[in-house]
């Protein structure tokens, strides 16, 4: 069995990209079915967000494996394999298992250290486990990963005043505005995205900010997290009335497809009407064309850039530290990874010693007489027990300590000569 991720990231594909490959988690159970109704996908775990989406196998035939997830991303996203595969990127094994716990401990974000995506690969885990992808290997390997992420931000100072993909939001739309306490802000969406926008535009002086989204309630529950602050609630239904009154709109829905576009805009602003779009949801909620107006700029997650930029040098010296606590976890799952060759064999011996020594007991017991092994029998069955795991104890101890590859195999094959064992029986 091996280990493979197939996926692609801000780093490897735009966002017109990255929106066509987006997996809802409503969409994840059927995903992560027919990827496992492959042949040659044995485990499954897909992390779908805003920057990246990645798919976790482990695979008997990893080439095999990795050409059956990249049918299923082709069929997913209607785009041709060909042109897809040059946005794609394929780690195996010992890079996958590294690239795992770079992303939980916030290594490989857009935002260095961001503190999200902690959360999003431990609801990864969850998913898979609940819709059945996830089994022994990936369990492991995913405990070990958020494992990974919280010693990262526990033991370094890489998560201490990091910003997320709303703070930089945020940051951006300083960066293009004379005065934020002037401006009048609408949000549309309340999850936790725009919980977050909420408190950076509030540290930054904005006090005029409107809440809209479908749900009301939602709304005001993200309101009620901020007592000090009188927060707009409106429905999305009058999306337009509220955005043809704002200056700057940050928009954060699970909608599958813009919700925003030019002709929208168009009929509720004035010919000279300044606006700023910041889009910071994959699939997009902006559709590219409102750009085409004179007087509004829009800005999506891939125009963050700039200010990630300035927060990644002071972060860098923290991920040098980061960095060794995940080569301990790396190690900690390969001694783990490596002990599964061990246990066909220990369970093979463990099972022949076992089903000898409830023969030659059952032999014993019957000499006895009834009387005396009514009367004995569960002190008779400790001892031999104790007896066989006694003999068992050093062997088993042995056998998992070798570090070498080649000299585990070759204590493995000697025991299942001298005892005569077949390591498939337990399979059968």
């Amino acid at each position: 069995m091996n280990i493979a991720v197939v996926g692609l990231s801000h780093k490897t594909a735009p966002v017109e990209i990255r929106e066509k490959l987006s997996i809802p988690e409503p969409q994840t159970e059927s995903a992560i079915a027919q990827l496992t109704s492959y042949p040659h996908i044995d485990e499954v775990a897909i992390l779908s967000t805003c920057n990246r989406l990645e798919i976790y196998i482990v695979t008997d035939e990893t080439e095999h494996g990795i050409r059956e997830v990249t049918q299923f991303l082709g069929e997913y996203s209607k785009l041709p394999v060909i042109s897809l595969r040059q946005h794609l990127f394929m780690l195996l094994h010992d890079d996958a298992v590294m690239h795992v716990m770079r992303v939980a401990a916030g290594l490989d974000s857009l935002v260095l250290g961001e503190g999200q995506i902690l959360a999003q690969v431990k609801n990864t885990h969850k998913l898979g486990q609940q819709y059945n992808g996830i089994k022994t290997i990936l369990n492991r390997l995913f405990k070990q990963a958020l494992t990974a992420g919280k010693r990262v931000r526990t033991e370094t100072s890489i998560g201490t005043g990091a910003v997320s993909i709303s703070s930089a939001a945020v940051e951006l739309a300083q960066m293009k505005v004379a005065n934020m306490a002037a401006c009048r802000v609408a949000i549309l969406g309340a999850g936790k995205m725009s919980r977050l926008l909420v408190q950076h535009l509030i540290s930054k002086g904005a006090g005029q900010i409107s809440i809209l989204n479908r749900s009301r309630d939602r709304a005001l529950e993200l309101a009620k997290q901020f007592p000090d602050q009188p927060l707009e609630i409106y429905p999305l239904s009058e999306m337009m009335t509220v955005i043809s009154q704002s200056n700057l709109v940050f928009t954060s829905t699970s909608a599958t497809d813009p919700i925003l576009d030019r002709a929208k805009l168009e009929m509720v602003l004035e010919p000279k009407q300044p606006l700023m779009l910041f889009d910071i949801s994959v699939p997009r909620n902006v559709h590219a064309d409102v750009n085409e107006l004179a007087n509004v700029q829009a800005f999506n997650v891939d125009d963050l850039k700039a200010v990630v930029a300035q927060n990644y040098e002071t972060r860098r010296k923290m991920a040098q530290e980061a960095e060794k606590i995940l080569d301990e976890e790396v190690e900690a799952f390969d001694v783990w990874w490596r002990s599964l060759e061990t246990v066909s064999t220990i369970s093979c011996l463990r099972n022949k010693v076992e089903t000898i020594r409830e023969q030659e007991l059952e032999k014993a017991l019957s000499r006895l007489g009834s009387e005396f092994a009514e009367k004995h029998q569960e002190v008779i069955e400790a001892l031999t027990r104790g007896i066989v795991n006694k003999i068992l104890h050093d062997p088993m101890v042995q056998l998992r300590a070798q570090q070498d590859v080649e000299a585990r195999r070759r204590c493995m094959q000697t025991l299942q000569m001298l005892f005569n064992l077949d390591a498939e029986e337990q399979f059968s």
